[in-house]
């Protein structure tokens, strides 16, 4: 088998990579990609590939007559995620992972570490010198609250979904996801049923990934159904939040905060109004990241490179 990889790994994802699938050949572009974000571009060594582990170019995978199995090293999909695409690959009968195993637990804990910094008023907290027994002193711990029997609607549900209801559960929180199908889960709902649900949640948190159908899904209308004093966070894609119309549910007091992994663009320009709404708190798209992410995307790979060789099933196939 040969190999193309167009990731950017540390010295020890690299030597996990080559051990891993040796005796079967490597290749890597004379440009990777400068993250999972970037656009790549086309290299000549990518048409001898049996494999491509990263973010292959498009055209690319057009071209090659050889190419079996895409390994993508992010959770999210969009230039992928295409009518055009997905009938290519199935054309082709041409196998697409992502690694949503690898980030979903980063990004549960982020949405959680959010959930409780509202509720313990962190932010004002950490910049504040109030001497005990003072106004200032009081108005913290009187505003702080907890999470317990609060209620959370969770917009999209995948493995970030399913990780954070598991983190939620000992706080005895009422949980409703959505999802465009449900099959069947507990407390799964679709978008006909958002009014009601928003209607009455303390938390909301979106985790939809960016596709045609995603795109501007969080907007006026629907700020407008929440939950007056409501809590918005965002760790899927900033493509699918209005942001002038989160702007303004924020400043009307609609909205009581909004807490932000993600926007779009990124980062935003420095005279973005959202930088200046004292209720808006925003993170640089860090919530999947943790310590050694180069060495668990490359065991991932070789988990489901093994699982391919062996002709079983893989994991996070998404085509």
């Amino acid at each position: 088998m040969i190999i193309f990889s167009d990731s950017q790994l540390s010295d020890p994802a690299l030597n996990l990579l080559q051990k891993g699938v040796a005796p079967h050949e490597l290749l890597f572009p004379k440009n990777p990609a400068s993250s999972v974000l970037a656009k790549s571009e086309p290299d000549p060594a990518f048409s001898s590939a049996d494999i491509a582990f990263g973010q292959p170019d498009l055209s690319a995978i057009e071209k090659s007559r050889r190419l079996r199995w895409i390994h993508l090293t992010s959770a999210g999909f969009t230039r992928y995620d295409t009518a055009e695409f997905r009938s290519l690959a199935a054309a082709r009968g041409l196998m697409v992972t992502n690694s949503s195993t690898v980030y979903a637990q980063a990004c549960a804990d982020h949405a959680l570490a959010f959930m409780l910094g509202h509720a313990r008023q962190l932010p004002l907290a950490l910049q504040s010198r109030a001497a005990s027994g003072s106004p200032e002193w009081f108005a913290l711990r009187n505003g702080s609250s907890s999470l317990r029997g609060q209620s959370v609607v969770i917009l999209g549900f995948g493995a970030i979904a399913l990780e954070l209801i598991k983190l939620l559960a000992p706080f005895q929180m009422h949980i409703t996801s959505m999802r465009r199908n449900p099959a069947g889960e507990r407390n799964v709902i679709t978008p006909d049923a958002l009014p009601s649900a928003l209607s009455a949640a303390d938390h909301v948190v979106n985790i939809l990934p960016d596709n045609a159908g995603s795109r501007g899904f969080i907007n006026a209308e629907r700020l407008a159904m929440m939950k007056p004093g409501a809590v918005f966070y965002n760790i899927g894609r900033g493509t699918t939040v209005d942001q002038e119309a989160l702007c303004e549910a924020l400043k009307s007091g609609r909205l009581d905060s909004a807490w932000l992994d993600v926007t779009d663009p990124e980062p935003l320009p420095e005279n973005h109004p959202l930088l200046s709404i004292p209720n808006c708190f925003i993170t640089p798209h860090t919530a999947g990241g943790h310590r050694n992410e180069s060495e668990t995307l490359v065991r991932h790979f070789l988990e489901n490179f093994r699982l391919f060789l062996d002709g079983a099933p893989l994991r996070d196939r998404i085509m």
